[in-house]
């Protein structure tokens, strides 16, 4: 009925909703609980005066602003963020020793010319601007109809920029759409501009060095007679191209897997994100890569980061993009710890912090190598660490866009979203799992009853995806990208 993560920590977390004045027992010490604890939320396991320290995962989340008893429900109305402003950090690596490679039942990927693997052979359709958007739409839908069972699949992804665009905010535009074009899971892509917008084709192009030009096709609408038939033949070529490709033995350690949580819940750090954390682990072992993101929803726990990181240069690399995303909101007038969201609270996240501590867990316990700006690909092995913010949409699209060919989506909310690579959806508990199963693709909750069991069916199920096994989000067609747009517009 409960469950204490750390021996440290002053509260437990209730498994089950407990009514109030019921007997609970936690390793054999009895408690009554003051208040009804709603599943998922917290339980304090001794009395707590104002303004002291509580602690989960064994750090702290926050200091109580009234006096907490022991079997009160502890959460918004008695306990707040600890978090002010910006932070000073020094620079203390604690080593780590690598964990053991493991057994590397491997998968067949399509391996292309870079060395690099992918999960799929898609065509991807790209647009420079969003005024050709809807014509990138009917083109995959057409081209779908055409050349259906010939390669994995032919879809657009369209957005609303492009266009009225400058600067910096421009260029990550660019730079995003350059690194989505140069996904290994792409077999093809057909880049579709309009001819006199902002974000000029000839720019895009010279902005993706590792785009295999033999499987590029790309055109302005202006430029044209009739944009969706010149689509349409260029795609005829593409899948001439990909139909080709054969899947072959990879191992783990060619898999890029993005990291991502979303509508998190009180047993997000208990089950599907630790969870998720041994198999990053496992991969990161076995030679592959994995890359969180989220920044803001790091901060609080970004100090085990920056403890793991390879290189001064690495831990200088985390302190800067943690520092500018809190400048970024400073900027804008809005708090920097204006998290959790509503749904995160209702599971019972109170704090920033919290939340953050149980985030950080999806990266296991892996070095950091790399940190990567907004629009960056991976450039190494190991634990990548991308700028991004928290929205699912557009982290997701970050993570695609840096290289992941699959990416593990823990929920306790449930969403149906589904992005360039594949993605799984991993169901923090069983109730969720239950009522949903068109959207969720594996059940964390039995985390809690049998770990190295449970680790060991996510890992099938990742790899029976990195084979071709189609995820919940993409039989539902749920396929899109979101970009994070921060300039001004024209």
């Amino acid at each position: 009925m409960l469950h204490r993560i750390h021996p440290a920590d002053d509260v437990a977390v209730a498994l089950t909703a407990i009514e109030p004045g019921a007997s609970v027992t936690l390793d054999g010490v009895a408690l009554v609980a003051r208040d009804a604890i709603p599943r998922g939320h917290k339980l304090a396991l001794h009395a707590i005066a104002p303004g002291e320290v509580v602690r989960k995962y064994g750090a702290p989340i926050g200091l109580a602003t009234q006096a907490i008893e022991a079997g009160a429900h502890v959460h918004s109305h008695n306990l707040r963020t600890a978090l002010e402003g910006l932070q000073s950090y020094d620079y203390a690596p604690r080593p780590r020793a690598a964990a053991p490679a493991r057994n590397d039942p491997g998968f067949l990927g399509y391996r292309r010319r870079d060395g690099r693997v992918g999960t799929r052979n898609e065509i991807w359709i790209l647009c420079t601007v969003g005024c050709v958007a809807r014509t990138s739409q009917r083109v995959a839908a057409e081209a779908s109809r055409r050349f259906a069972g010939r390669v994995d699949g032919i879809y657009a992804f369209p957005h609303p920029f492009g266009c009225s665009q400058l600067g910096d905010d421009l260029l990550a535009t660019r730079r995003m759409l350059a690194a989505l074009a140069s996904h290994p899971n792409a077999g093809g892509v057909l880049i579709l501009g309009l001819g006199c917008e902002n974000n000029q084709l000839d720019a895009l192009l010279a902005d993706a060095p590792l785009l295999d030009r033999d499987r590029l096709r790309a055109f302005t609408a202006q430029s044209v007679e009739d944009e969706e038939d010149a689509a349409l033949a260029a795609i005829e070529e593409l899948v001439a191209i990909a139909e080709r490709d054969r899947r072959t033995p990879a191992s783990l350690g060619d898999l890029v897997l993005g990291l991502k949580c979303g509508g998190s819940d009180g047993f997000s750090g208990l089950t599907a994100n630790p969870l998720v954390g041994r198999i990053a682990d496992r991969v990161v072992a076995a030679g592959g890569t994995t890359i969180l993101t989220e920044i803001p929803e790091i901060f609080g726990a970004e100090r085990l980061l920056m403890a793991r990181a390879a290189t001064r240069d690495v831990f200088d690399g985390i302190v800067r993009v943690v520092d500018d995303f809190k400048d970024y909101f400073r900027a804008h007038g809005q708090p920097i710890y204006e998290n959790p969201s509503p749904g995160n609270k209702d599971g019972g996240l109170t704090t920033l912090e919290e939340k953050s501590l149980g985030a950080v867990q999806k990266a296991g316990a892996a070095t950091v190598t790399q940190v990567l700006r907004y629009g960056d690909m991976v450039q190494a092995r190991g634990l990548a660490l991308l700028e991004s913010p928290g929205n699912d949409a557009v982290s997701s699209t970050a993570l695609a866009a840096a290289g992941a060919t699959l990416i593990l989506f823990t929920t306790g909310r449930g969403t149906p979203l589904g992005f360039p690579a594949p993605t799984l959806k991993i169901a923090t508990n069983k109730d969720l799992a239950m009522r949903k199963p068109h959207w969720i693709d594996f059940d964390a909750g039995a985390m809690l009853d049998d770990a190295d069991a449970t680790e060991d069916a996510l890992l099938r199920t990742v790899l029976h995806a990195a084979a071709g096994a189609p995820t919940r989000a993409e039989q539902n067609g749920e396929r899109e990208i979101a970009l994070w747009k921060r300039g001004v517009t024209l």
